[in-house]
């Protein structure tokens, strides 16, 4: 930087000091004094939930709010239950989840602002909530669903997919807008061709992924034209491998297609059993509407919409990410 500039700079200052203003480091962190509730999705250390709840966590130290983590098993009826939890606690704001969709939660949100608290959401977007109360900061943090999944059909089709080859997708289309994910998965590939078949994600299976894995073997075993998986499940993602070896499947038989950057998907990766992932950079999911929060009440700021990322990541760009995810932060 010129002289000239650090002096215009130090004269501006001065004028600023001189007329009264006062820097806002001198008046103490934006969120201080504020405390926050924020849905995480998972259970707590859990690959998909761990990035965004450091991101949340790093955010609210930042800024100095006051966090609260919810952890609801990825189950819509807790994360409704958790909304009337928290607003029992009288916070100034709320991140939500849309899993339980528009319906589940517009009553909540206009019962919250009405008393002055702060919602936004993270991951799963509400667009009608979105709509009716972005000036009073509902934002959202996520992928965009549909391109996401659409994202990660087209380069499972890059791998080697062709046109009447046989696909499944197991993902959760009966989910309000957490489903366009699945629906951008399964109108990918079908646009390249591929007859996709489809199953819903149970309940039991969305808390606990374990139990995807007998489902998908006795699927493979039965169906052994099979030349693709997809799924937009970041837990089921990493049960992958598991599935692949119990079936007797060696690493590029099948193509699979997943999301989130879990320890085991990465050694999916590695090993050639995934062969393509989304990754929604979920650290950022947390950072972000807890930034909102904070802005909105120092602020006024209406909702931001950000899309985190529709990326993927292969095989071939896996490693150098390995230290992040390892860390929590990817």
């Amino acid at each position: 930087m010129s002289m000239r500039f650090k002096t215009v700079g130090l004269a501006v200052a001065a004028s600023a000091l001189a007329l009264g203003a006062v820097p806002a480091q001198a008046q103490g962190l934006l969120g201080e004094g504020m405390t926050i509730y924020v849905q995480m999705g998972g259970n707590p250390g859990g690959p998909a939930t761990l990035p965004r709840a450091n991101g949340a966590k790093d955010a609210a130290r930042h800024l100095g709010a006051d966090l609260v983590e919810q952890y609801s098993g990825w189950l819509p009826d807790v994360m409704v239950q958790q909304f009337r939890e928290a607003m029992a606690g009288q916070p100034d704001c709320i991140v939500i989840m849309g899993h339980p969709g528009n319906d589940a939660f517009a009553d909540l949100v206009d019962e919250a602002r009405a008393e002055g608290v702060i919602v936004t959401s993270n991951n799963t977007p509400l667009s009608d909530i979105y709509d009716s109360h972005v000036g009073g900061g509902f934002g959202y943090a996520g992928v965009d669903l549909y391109l996401g999944g659409y994202v990660t059909a087209q380069n499972m089709l890059k791998a080697g997919l062709a046109a009447g080859d046989k696909a499944l997708v197991y993902g959760l289309l009966g989910q309000s807008e957490r489903g366009l994910s699945t629906r951008g998965l399964k109108e990918g590939l079908e646009e390249g061709g591929v007859v996709v078949d489809y199953l819903e994600i149970s309940p039991e299976v969305n808390n606990d992924t374990s139990l995807a894995v007998p489902t998908l073997v006795a699927y493979i075993e039965s169906n052994p034209d099979l030349k693709a998986i997809g799924t937009q499940h970041g837990g089921i993602t990493g049960q992958m491998p598991r599935v692949l070896e119990q079936a007797g499947k060696d690493p590029g038989d099948i193509v699979t297609g997943g999301i989130d950057l879990a320890p085991a998907t990465i050694d999916g990766l590695q090993q050639g059993y995934t062969t393509v992932v989304l990754d929604q950079q979920l650290y950022l999911q947390g950072f972000l509407p807890v930034m909102q929060c904070v802005l909105t009440g120092k602020y006024g700021f209406s909702g931001l919409y950000t899309n985190t990322g529709a990326g993927v990541v292969t095989p071939e760009t896996i490693n150098d990410l390995v230290p992040l995810i390892e860390s929590g932060i990817r």
